[in-house]
């Protein structure tokens, strides 16, 4: 294990990150090993329709990127489908859904997935959590759903942790000493959007003070925002 971690660590070391989010820069790592590995294993799936789930900012678009990089697909809006649409899917082999919630069109939900089936597609479904977890009032809907392949994004594990602030901050332009890093990844809650919200928070008050950012700033923002970050 203590050989893992310090390869992991290396990975980070040498991690490039770039000010764009570009779709070369997805750090892999235990906490989203898993379904990194199944979109890149397409089209060798168990399943048709999968399921990648995790909080908010965790990668979810960023996999579907990657995977359109290397495969044809077509990203769906629900809103903004209507039945006579569906027929068209017919002609796309990938089809991609992304960030679903409790606020679909369960009917249309259902048909998108009858027709990904009559046409022996693949679909690939993006939420926050779980879609058999959803609020669903359509019985049909919630079986058909229980037969999704699933795929966690976890939560931030340390190695993820550090990747994350560290290309945050340079997206920034803000230089941050490893040592402090270190430091941030022990304090800070393992939760995306936290980290995103603690990395805005470095760049606004950076931007007032105009100096570089040391421990004494880190310990005020971990001390004054800690119920929130």
């Amino acid at each position: 294990m203590e050989n893992k971690v310090r390869d992991l660590r290396q990975q980070l070391l040498n991690f490039k990150f770039n000010k764009s989010f570009n779709k070369n820069d997805f750090f892999v790592s235990e906490s989203n090993y898993y379904a990194y590995n199944l979109l890149l294993s397409w089209p060798n799936w168990e399943k048709k329709i999968i399921n990648i789930y995790g909080e908010k900012y965790s990668g979810k678009t960023h996999l579907v990127d990657i995977f359109l990089q290397k495969n044809k697909g077509l990203i769906l809006d629900l809103k903004k489908l209507k039945d006579y649409d569906l027929e068209k899917l017919r002609f796309d082999e990938n089809i991609i859904v992304d960030n679903i919630s409790d606020e679909i069109n369960e009917n249309l939900f259902y048909s998108l997935i009858d027709t990904i089936e009559k046409y022996n597609k693949f679909l690939i479904l993006t939420s926050n959590k779980p879609l058999n977890d959803l609020n669903l009032k359509l019985n049909d809907l919630k079986s058909r759903l229980k037969n999704c392949l699933f795929a966690e994004i976890q939560k931030p594990d340390d190695i993820l942790i550090q990747a994350l602030l560290t290309k945050n901050l340079a997206d920034y332009q803000i230089s941050v000493d490893s040592k402090l890093i270190d430091f941030i990844s022990k304090k800070i809650t393992r939760s995306y959007s936290k980290i995103r919200e603690f990395v805005c928070t470095i760049d606004e008050i950076s931007l007032k003070k105009k100096k570089p950012i040391n421990m004494k700033i880190i310990k005020e923002i971990l001390e004054e925002k800690l119920e929130k970050i």
